[in-house]
């Protein structure tokens, strides 16, 4: 599809020196794209149906701003979530053709714009409206496994309780998880078993299991221990491909299995 230039074929440049070649510095260019969203009103849709939209974007766009101006200029009934739109909330994860992204996070000029862009919401999870899903059962796996410290002792007096750069590194990859439900809803034996705890899960406890500070990670591997932990994990790396933070999923995943075989940390 043709791209036109957005700037004005002549620009004034900082400095005062006229650029006549936009094209040449990179100019921002603008294109016509198809977004077919996956629709549902439980109010008024007894299934799922698809509706197409043509959109003027910029290269610099992203997925979330496409969004927004067919919400804002379309059809202001499109429903999603989104808050602070710089990949942190982890509010607005969707599949955008057929794979688990954070609309926020993908640019327009990444995806073949010559070929319609497929959004609908992500896998596994009670669908409520659009882009919509209910993510309680996945926050209630999440609280399972105590996703939290517990130190059965206080630190000194005015003080924090110390660890070393080495021991932080044990677990520093897990750390990064914003419980955006991209991993755990790509994860085929969560679509199929809903009582499975789910790859997020599982990374939630592992931050905690091998940190130097908790006195209870013997809890949560005898937790993840039972049939619906880590060992319904069929080691397919979806969950790993899908994390738009990058986490080795799969790889924390083994950890914990080889922990729980230990019988420790």
């Amino acid at each position: 599809m043709a791209a036109t230039a957005v700037a004005d074929e002549t620009l004034e440049a900082v400095g005062g020196n006229t650029i006549t070649d936009a094209a040449e510095f990179g100019a921002v260019q603008e294109f016509t794209a198809t977004l077919i969203i996956r629709r549902f009103d439980p109010d008024v849709d007894d299934e799922p149906r698809w509706q197409d939209f043509d959109v003027q974007v910029y290269s610099t766009d992203r997925v979330l701003d496409a969004l927004h101006k067919i919400k804002w200029e379309i059809d202001g009934s499109l429903t999603f979530r989104r808050s602070c739109a710089h990949g942190i909330c982890g509010s607005d994860a969707m599949r955008i053709n057929g794979r688990n992204r954070l609309a926020c996070k993908t640019l327009m000029k990444d995806l073949d714009l010559t070929k319609p862009i497929y959004v609908e919401a992500i896998k596994g999870l009670p669908l409520e409206k659009d882009l919509v899903v209910d993510m309680d059962p996945f926050f209630a796996a999440y609280r399972e496994v105590n996703p939290f410290l517990v130190a059965h002792s206080e630190p000194e007096k005015g003080k924090e309780r110390r660890q070393s750069i080495a021991a932080r590194e044990i677990f520093d990859d897990t750390t990064k998880c914003i419980l955006c439900a991209a991993c755990t809803s790509s994860c085929p034996v969560f679509w199929t078993d809903g009582q499975y705890f789910g790859p997020a899960a599982i990374v939630g406890a592992h931050r905690f299991i091998f940190d130097d500070r908790d006195d209870e990670a013997q809890v949560r591997l005898d937790i993840l221990n039972e049939k619906e932990g880590v060992w319904r994990c069929r080691t397919t790396f979806n969950c790993t491909e899908a994390c738009p933070r990058g986490i080795q999923i799969t790889q924390a995943i083994a950890e914990v299995k080889q922990a729980i075989m230990r019988g420790r940390p």
